[in-house]
């Protein structure tokens, strides 16, 4: 197969190579880039790429990415994979969720060549990896204290978006309209087929998120045609994903401490109880119950709440 040109730079076929994409430089003269990792394979095939920590703190897509290579061979790979394990570097550095200014990555795409750093970093992203590919897979946990079921996110209207969606095999998949300035609006409007996966919760690698996260990808791999797989090619989950088209949070009706009685990934039906609020002596019991019927898909893990606070996540059944 003929070469591919990334980023300037010429990668022959059934190679894999890294190459460092410069982004700016700090306050300190140190020059902030972007570690890509290009697999090309042997035989023609779609580009796709894949995404970790656009958000700082979601770093479960970096072990993910991790593992994902650590199966793939160039040499058994049909088409190119573009690996970008840490795209907020500056916030996975800090441990943070944004860029400097308080700027949510995620919210400044497409960017600007003459923005700040978000802005320029977003840009970056757009012009070096999503227009230069054809499908992308991008890797996120939950924020704030919350953790979510392994799931993806994507326009279930579009007939490839849903069967890569299915391919991909997590316990959830969602249905969910895009939001101004975000990587997946973006590379929708670009023509791009696009699926979100989401598991987990912030500064840490969840096992059970990140498990999922690899064999998703992979069955997605095998789902496109690329193959490239060292070893046993995952089979189809056994139980077939939740399709869910809208859901719904529950709040804390007053302050206290949250007692969770309930998990992630349970049935739950609209009236069930799924914890208790109360002072820190356990006085003023208040029940907190499910306001619609279906699946656990995310939660607070941080017990000290306000009224108004999110607590439990529902995927709903229609």
């Amino acid at each position: 197969m003929a070469d591919f040109t990334f980023a300037g730079k010429r990668i022959k076929s059934a190679t894999r190579q890294q190459v460092e994409l410069p982004a700016g430089r700090l306050p300190s003269g140190t020059q902030l880039s972007l570690a890509v990792e290009v697999l090309h394979g042997a035989e023609k095939g779609p580009v796709l790429w894949l995404s970790g920590a656009i958000h700082g703190d979601e770093i479960v897509g970096v072990e993910i990415i991790r593992r994902v290579l650590e199966r793939l061979d160039a040499r058994r790979l049909s088409g190119t994979i573009i690996a970008v394990p840490v795209v907020n570097v500056f916030g996975f550095v800090t441990g943070s969720r944004y860029l400097p200014g308080r700027r949510d990555l995620n919210r400044s795409f497409p960017g600007s060549v003459r923005g700040p750093l978000a802005s320029r970093l977003a840009r970056l992203f757009i012009d070096e990896v999503v227009d230069v590919s054809d499908i992308g897979i991008d890797f996120h946990a939950g924020s704030d204290d919350r953790t979510n079921l392994p799931q993806v996110r994507g326009n279930m209207d579009h007939a490839e978006t849903h069967r890569l969606g299915l391919a991909f095999g997590a316990p959830l998949v969602l249905h969910s309209k895009t939001i101004k300035g975000t990587l997946r609006d973006v590379a929708l409007k670009r023509g791009k087929t696009i699926i979100l996966f989401e598991g987990g919760e912030p500064r840490r690698f969840s096992e059970q998120a990140v498990a999922v996260g690899v064999m998703g990808t992979l069955r997605s791999l095998e789902a496109l045609g690329m193959g490239g797989i060292v070893g046993v090619v995952p089979d189809p989950p056994a139980k077939a994903p939740t399709l869910s088209r809208s859901t719904a949070w529950v709040r804390a009706s007053r302050g206290g401490i949250f007692r969770l009685e309930t998990e992630l990934g349970s049935y739950v039906t609209k009236g069930g109880r799924v914890g208790m609020i109360a002072d820190p002596s356990g006085r003023g019991g208040s029940e907190v119950r499910a306001r619609s019927t279906g699946v656990v898909m995310g939660h607070s893990v941080n017990p000290l709440v306000h009224q108004g606070d999110a607590l439990v996540h529902i995927a709903e059944f229609a």
